[in-house]
Parts: C-alpha cells; structure tokens; sequence
C-alpha cells in the first residue's frame, strides 16, 4: 500500500449524515459504544471505477478496544446501494502514525502500522477488510476479547495515530459483461501496462492492475447514464481499554503466499493477494465437480488461542479451510450466494462468508506450528483476480491467565 496525497471536500449531504450520526459516539450499549461514519465522496459513472485512499478518515480516538467494523455503499440519501449496480470490489482499514504538525497532503514520512502477520512490506497490513461478501459477514469480538488501538506507549513521539480507508468499487450499470467487469478483466479495461507502466505479461489476463483508479469497463453500444454520488459507510464499536479487556492480535494468510528462506538471510514472504482460476477441460461434463483447490503451508512463530476466523473469496468461491500441523480444522469459512435483487442478497454474488467463533481455550495454535490454507473455487469457468485469504484473531492468553 503506497501513500498518495488525496485532495478532496465532503459534500454537504455528506456533512448532514456525519452529524446526524454522531451523537452516537458515546452512546454506550452494554459498555459498547457505536459510532457510523462516511467516507469522503466519491462519483462513478456506468462502468467506471473508483480506488480511493482516504487518509485521517473519522475513527474513535483514546485508548480503545475495537469489537466490530462493518461497511457498505451507500448513496446520497444514505441508500444501501446493490453489487449489481456498484460492485464493491474490497475495503480495507489500516492504522498509521503520522508526525505532529504535519498536512495529510505530505504522507512521505508517514508509517502504516501492520498487524501481526503473515505477509510483509505494504501487503496485506490492515487491521479490517472484506468486500461484496461485506453485509452478510459478522466482524463482532466476544467479551472479554478486544483489538487494543490507541495505546499511548506504543505510539512513538512525535507522532500522532490515524487511520486511512482504501475504498476499491466498480459501477457495472451498462457494461457489456458484468462478471468480466468485476473481475477486472483486462481486455474489457484495455488495459496492458501496470501502475507504474510497466506492460502486463500475456498471461495476466485480469486483476487489480487491470481495473484501477478511473479506470473504465466496456459498456453496450450506446448506453449513457448519469454519474452517482457514493460514500462507504462504516460502523465502529468499540469499549473503553481497561486491564480486564483480552488484547487478540490479528493474522491475515494469503494463499498465494511462499516462503522464500535463504541461507544468511531472513525469510522472506511472498504475496502475490490475488490469482486466476483456469477452467475445467471442454471434455469435463459435470461442472459440480469442476473444483480449483490452491493450498500453502506456513510456520506461525508465535500461537495462542483462535477467537475469531473468516476467509475472504470471489465469485466462484465454494469455501476455504485452515489446517493445524496435525490435520485439525482450526476453522471453516464457506460461501453464501444471494438469490434476489436487493442490497445483501444479489443474485449470483457472494453476499457473505461463514465465521467460526470457537469457545475460548478449545482451539490452540502451537508456536511454531506449520498452518495450512485450502481455498476451493469452482472452475466451471475461468475466473481472474480471485483471492484467497484468511483473516484470525488469536489471544496469546486466556482471560483467567491475563490477570496472572
């Protein structure tokens, strides 16, 4: 994740939404509070594409512990607006320190501050993340457990903590394949050279080089329509940090993930975040068992106990599962598909993942153990930019231990 400058003015329907929403900042709720938040605007156009980095974006401020982060796209009149009309590709919340005294214009010697694992660099870093799967997936942390933010001691001096939203969505109102769009096709995006023009190899056919900031689909001959006003629109909940709040570390593995180690040097992870699924042979007649299964196996360092796991899939998906060293299945996410035409329930969309919330204490990751991913897709047909990753939160004590 780079850091660019961003120049931009909330609208004043922006402003009445924000204020309506703030009193409850401090509402608390069985010691949790609530807060719902709007991102700066941003307009697409049919088959055009918004990836927007919104820096020092609104977020509960103090010595926190987050319980849950939800988002979705919503219009001017604060609509919930279906993937069919603006697929929302990906979100993703990250953290970083900033130095005092210094505009959001000048990000240069800003720092992102990663989570715990396993990819490194700029990639993969966010403390949240999900996309069209977004309203149909529960994010919520149980009591006593909490993500821990806003600790004075571990901001350095000097500096200041902020948070920047990245917002990825595609408006597919028109196009001439609404799949392909989504997909990031690249012969729909006439696309060939990467951001930093570089020319795409061949046998990239689709992913996120291909579909970046306003960056446009095809469209069917003759289709007009008019540009839409869009926001995300994000809830926080959070508690107060007090000495009886567990602190989860968050991991994220990406499937696509292989561990480089050479001799006299650390090892080194290398994800690529998204790859393409290529299609059952033509003389393959059943489809249900047109099946792409991806797999990695990575070393955890340091383990504790699993509170929380979610995988995060495109279209296509069918389910992915995370092994211990000895074959465990420390947790299942599976695919939800909609069936209908309302917002969270699109047809033909991945519209949510299962969660697994094992009873604290019954799934524990060894330090050191070797986990692995299994992602499945169908291959009925070709799929580009998929992703297979899996989100976790592990507490490396149990609340009775904490207080020790």
């Amino acid at each position: 994740m780079k850091f660019a400058s961003q120049d931009w003015v909330l609208s004043w329907a922006l402003l009445l939404l924000v204020s309506y929403s703030s009193p409850a900042m401090g509402k608390p709720e069985n010691n949790i509070k609530t807060a719902v938040f709007l991102s700066p605007k941003f307009e697409l156009g049919p088959g055009s594409v918004a990836n927007k980095y919104y820096f020092d974006v609104d977020f509960p401020r103090g010595h926190i512990a987050l319980k849950s982060f939800n988002a979705e796209v919503v219009d001017e009149a604060g609509k919930s607006v279906p993937l069919q009309k603006t697929y929302l590709h990906h979100w993703v919340v990250a953290k970083y320190h900033q130095p005092k005294n210094v505009t959001d214009k000048n990000q240069t010697d800003s720092v992102i501050v990663r989570n715990s694992g396993f990819c490194q660099d700029n990639v993969l870093g966010q403390y949240y993340g999900l996309g069209s799967e977004t309203r149909g997936t529960a994010t919520d942390i149980p009591d006593p457990f909490g993500i821990e933010v806003g600790n004075p001691s571990e901001i350095p001096y000097g500096y200041v903590e902020k948070w920047l939203i990245n917002v990825h969505a595609i408006d597919t109102r028109g196009v001439e394949d609404r799949m392909g769009c989504t997909e990031c096709r690249c012969d729909l995006y006439n696309v060939t050279k990467d951001g930093d023009g570089k020319p795409l190899s061949p046998d990239y056919r689709g992913g996120l080089d291909c579909c970046p900031d306003n960056s446009q689909c095809r469209l069917m001959k003759g289709f007009k329509g008019p540009k839409r006003s869009l926001y995300l629109k994000y809830t926080v909940k959070w508690v107060n940090w007090d000495n009886f709040v567990v602190p989860l570390k968050i991991y994220i593995l990406d499937v696509t993930d292989v561990l480089n180690v050479s001799k006299g040097m650390s090892p080194k992870h290398n994800c690529k975040v998204e790859y393409e699924v290529e299609p059952c042979s033509k003389g393959h007649k059943d489809n249900s068992t047109c099946i792409d299964v991806k797999r990695t196996s990575l070393p955890m360092q340091t383990g504790g106990y699993v509170i929380y796991g979610v995988g995060h899939q495109h279209a296509g998906a069918i389910g992915s599962t995370l092994y211990g060293q000895d074959g465990r299945v420390i947790c299942s996410s599976i695919a939800k598909y909609g069936n209908g035409n309302e917002a969270g329930n699109e047809k033909g969309y991945v519209v949510g993942m299962s969660t697994c919330y094992p009873r604290p204490g019954t799934v524990k990751i060894i330090d050191g153990e070797t986990l692995t991913l299994e992602v499945k897709y169908s291959s009925s047909e070709r799929h580009t930019g998929v992703m297979g990753l899996f989100y976790f939160l592990v507490a490396e004590q149990l609340p009775n231990q904490h207080h020790l």
